[in-house]
């Protein structure tokens, strides 16, 4: 294949790569219960400023003008003609990712058609538009890899962000759990204990406690939204943790005994998880050592002993 082909199709990749993770991971989207029209005008009457309403539509950024409500309405097409159980499974995903762009199941499976669609169609139109044209089964290759790549790449995206939000909650459980521990030994009782640990710091389980006492307040039962919490983070550690909360709650048992218990427990998961990260950490070394340090010891040991070696047999030719 040409070279410039090959650059090409680099350069396409990306730059439509870059757009989606963007597009994706750069992106403020309001909250569900926010009304973007509704905050504008606010803004501006604060302000004082005359506008009308077109105007204010106008202020706002493209991504909320356009591109979402385009996605949410080829979601509401998608999911129409997708499978029950494949939207159940989305939405639980994206639950579990903490959704960090407020969209459903149906919105994810319009954004992942169109980037299957967009990243083969980016590539014919350079493969159009180049001088020197591939031999048409490089072309099918290509762009058939493009819609591979596209198809799957919302799916690992997503999945990376399952495994990132369930590391930083694993991480943070046993320090969160001495908190709630001293809080109820203080004096208060769990809900204000759960409270006070979402307000003390900013992460991923904070945020999750703050929704459960959310739900608390607007009248679920505790038992149901501490459920719902470990659904939605679907870590073993934490449901655990709230199993256990729920047992002692309904036989009786002291609530901060409960506590330190499981808060020694997820400490010392946490220790064992790191010496298991550290005995793999040998095996791990092996790869690069030995495509990457060994050839070039090799390099620096051998290369004055084959020049010297080089010089003797010059001498008797």
């Amino acid at each position: 294949m040409n070279v410039n082909i090959i650059i090409w199709v680099i350069l396409g990749v990306v730059v439509v790569g870059g757009a989606i993770a963007l597009i994706i991971a750069g992106s403020r989207v309001p909250p569900e219960d926010e009304d973007p029209l509704s905050a504008r005008l606010a803004e501006f009457s604060e302000r004082g400023d005359l506008v009308s309403l077109e105007e204010i539509e106008l202020s706002q950024p493209l991504m909320e003008r356009v591109i979402y409500p385009t996605l949410r309405k080829m979601g509401e097409i998608s999911a129409r003609f997708t499978p029950q159980s494949q939207l159940q499974d989305i939405s639980i995903k994206l639950e579990m990712a903490g959704n960090p762009m407020r969209m459903d199941a149906g919105t994810f499976f319009a954004l992942r058609l169109a980037i299957t669609l967009g990243l083969p169609a980016f590539l014919g139109l350079i493969f159009l538009i180049s001088p020197s044209r591939p031999p048409m089964m490089q072309i099918a290759l290509i762009v058939g890899g493009a819609v591979i790549a596209g198809y799957f790449l919302p799916t690992m995206f997503l999945t990376s962000r399952i495994n990132r939000r369930q590391k930083e909650i694993r991480n943070a459980m046993p320090d969160a759990l001495d908190l709630l521990t001293i809080c109820v030994e203080a004096g208060l009782g769990f809900d204000a204990a759960m409270t006070k640990v979402s307000e003390k710091w900013e992460n991923e389980l904070s945020l999750a406690f703050a929704r459960t006492m959310r739900e608390v307040q607007l009248g679920k039962t505790r038992r149901e939204a501490l459920r719902d919490m470990a659904d939605r983070i679907g870590l073993a550690e934490l449901t655990s943790f709230v199993a256990a909360v729920i047992q002692s709650e309904q036989l009786g048992v002291s609530m901060a005994k409960v506590l330190r218990i499981q808060s020694e427990q997820m400490r010392m998961k946490r220790r064992q998880r790191a010496e298991e990260e550290a005995h793999k950490a040998p095996i791990k070394m092996i790869m690069p050592m030995g495509l990457l340090i060994f050839p070039s010891i090799l390099i620096i040991l051998l290369t004055p002993a084959g020049l010297i070696f080089v010089r003797l047999f010059g001498a008797f030719m």
